[in-house]
């Protein structure tokens, strides 16, 4: 039977604690219990042979404190300390029809901006890792007990970069439903999905049924198989878990009823603990994924948001006719960028794009600078805005979370150099109305160009959930039809196509006077017309206002307790006064 043939229809049982077990053994405290497959291999080996002996089919390799700064000062190599645990496991488990997981666990420093550890520097600790576990022979990559989104995100590049293995991935979560650094359910499950993860979860912090709830959540969220290792219940006064091994199984089979279906067990569990919940939940199945899968969304660190109704992307950060910011920019002074998206913030936008394009710059360098400054001082996802392809990638490799990529167009050449770059990291597309022929001047034009991106990015693996269609706003002083056929277009890419549609508004106004009648009245239509996501300057406060009225009457905003709560006492603004007629 082949790895992949695990995940068709059963249960999939993993293996216990090693740690549980190496201290049991005698590990000191202190000791670093990676180099034990060095001075220890017996020890090692065996309790791999009691796990799968109890009934795991998965067991994890001795090297989640293999990484380079906790092996440092030890005589022990990397590739030394990986190599003869990935063999020990590997030959516990042939003789018993089991699989070695490769076992990678965090750093032991955090990531910027968290802390001083760079996150390309993070990539290549966990890759030196990888390389060695999958030129040792191990059969996947088991990513765990990850707290920061980053780090987890750096150890998944890493992993996808120097290895085809199949990678699971578990962040550890505590009774609040975040992890320590904030993330929560949905904004790592939309990111750990959209890298690509084979399969997501839990592990460790806590018990099984303290888990059901972020199960049950999980499957929400993913149509991924979802990973349950809780500890052995909650810690007791007497320094152990509070549960046995059967009060443990019963806790897994309502995990494997809340969705999970690969199962294991984290701090306290031994063979007995696995060989209960082999014997509980071997033979269980989880329920089925839910049908038409997980939403569509995109996150930040901490949060995501769903694109189930229009959405204000702030349009700030774009250095477009804006000279204080092209300076900025041209002076490397972020603190401008991380002011301006504080400020866009504050104003309610939902998501802010990013453009650093303008000449005498290394646009790829500025945009991963521009990524980390504005997400060090903002929790919103973020729209990456380039046609540089290297800037597209360095932003999307920067961001923490799960991005939009504005954008592909129509054009064979640009499909097929960003397409993949959307596809590696996940990113929601923004596909622009135009090709080879420029911007048509018909809506049937647009709409052909808009199959067009769609089927192209489903050759890329891409589903039509995560593309949005930009059907470009053209300035109504250059042709009277302009904004009727954008506002068309918009109408039948949403109807007819069934996709999610995006316009920067205020390019309407162009060369025209009172620019803000224009884009409020514009912003209305479009809407109307079936707008998904809205580029404008969230400080605008008629556009704002505009934004939160259409959500009221177009019953996005239940009992309009959202508008009642924003301007509920506030005064409409004073008429202009006008002179007296004569």
């Amino acid at each position: 039977m082949s790895f992949s043939d695990l995940l068709k229809d059963n249960i999939l049982v993993l293996d216990g604690a090693m740690g549980t077990m190496l201290q049991r053994a005698g590990l000191s405290a202190g000791e670093n219990p990676a180099l034990l497959s060095l001075t220890a291999p017996e020890t090692v080996e065996g309790i791999h042979a009691a796990y799968l002996d109890a009934g795991s089919r998965v067991v994890f390799a001795n090297t989640f404190s293999a990484a380079a700064p906790k092996l440092e000062g030890s005589g022990v190599s990397v590739e030394q300390a990986v190599s003869a645990a990935v063999r020990l496991a590997k030959r516990a488990a042939a003789p018993r029809g089991g699989f070695a997981a490769l076992d990678i666990g965090p750093i032991g420093e955090l990531v910027e901006p968290l802390g001083p550890l760079a996150f390309e520097d993070a990539v290549s600790i966990f890759a030196r890792q990888i390389r060695a576990g999958a030129q040792a022979g191990a059969d996947l990559i088991a990513i765990e007990t990850m707290m920061d989104l980053y780090e987890t995100k750096a150890a998944l590049l890493a992993a996808k970069e120097n290895c085809d293995l199949p990678v699971f991935v578990a962040m550890t979560f505590e009774a609040n439903g975040r992890t320590f650094t904030g993330c929560d359910v949905p904004a790592m499950a939309v990111t750990l999905e959209g890298l690509g993860a084979d399969a997501i979860g839990f592990n460790c912090s806590v018990g099984p049924r303290q888990l059901v709830p972020l199960v049950q959540e999980l499957r929400r969220w993913t149509s991924l198989p979802i990973i349950a290792k809780p500890n052995a219940g909650l810690p007791n006064a007497a320094g152990s878990y509070d549960l046995s091994p059967e009060e443990f199984a019963s806790g897994m089979a309502e995990l494997v009823g809340a969705g999970a279906s690969i199962v294991g067990g984290c701090c306290g569990t031994d063979p007995v603990f696995i060989r209960a919940l082999a014997g509980t939940c071997g033979t269980l199945s989880p329920p089925p994924v839910p049908a038409g899968g997980p939403p569509c969304a995109v996150s930040s660190a901490t949060g995501a948001l769903i694109l189930d109704r229009p959405r204000v992307i702030g349009e700030r950060l774009n250095p477009t006719g804006k000279k204080l910011l092209k300076q900025a920019l041209a002076d490397g002074d972020m603190g401008y960028l991380m002011r301006q998206a504080a400020a866009q913030s504050a104003d309610r936008a939902e998501i802010l794009d990013i453009n650093v394009g303008m000449p005498g710059i290394d646009e790829p360098a500025m945009m991963a600078r521009a990524v980390r400054a504005v997400q060090s001082v903002v929790q919103l996802p973020l729209q990456i805005d380039s046609p540089n392809a290297g800037a597209i990638e360095a932003g999307l490799r920067a961001a923490n979370g799960r991005a939009l990529m504005n954008s592909v167009n129509g054009k064979d050449a640009v499909l097929d150099e960003l397409l993949p770059i959307a596809k590696k990291y996940g990113a929601v597309v923004v596909g622009l109305t135009l090709d080879e022929d420029g911007i048509p001047e018909t809506v049937e034009g647009r709409l052909r160009i808009a199959e067009k991106i769609v089927r192209r990015a489903a050759h890329y693996g891409i589903p039509a959930r995560d593309v949005a269609i930009d059907c470009l706003t053209l300035t109504a002083g250059a042709g009277e039809e302009n904004a009727r056929i954008t506002l068309d277009a918009v109408r039948r890419v949403t109807e007819e196509l069934g996709l999610r549609t995006i316009l920067g508004v205020s390019n309407v106004s162009f060369g025209l006077p009172r620019r803000d009648i224009v884009n409020r009245t514009f912003l209305t239509m479009a809407l109307q017309s079936g707008l998904s996501l809205a580029i404008l300057n969230p400080g605008d406060a008629g556009m704002m206002e505009a934004f939160d009225a259409h959500r009221l009457l177009s019953g996005r905003d239940p009992a309009g307790a959202a508008f009642i709560e924003r301007y509920s006492g506030s005064a409409a603004p004073a008429p202009e006064a006008k002179a007296p007629l004569p």
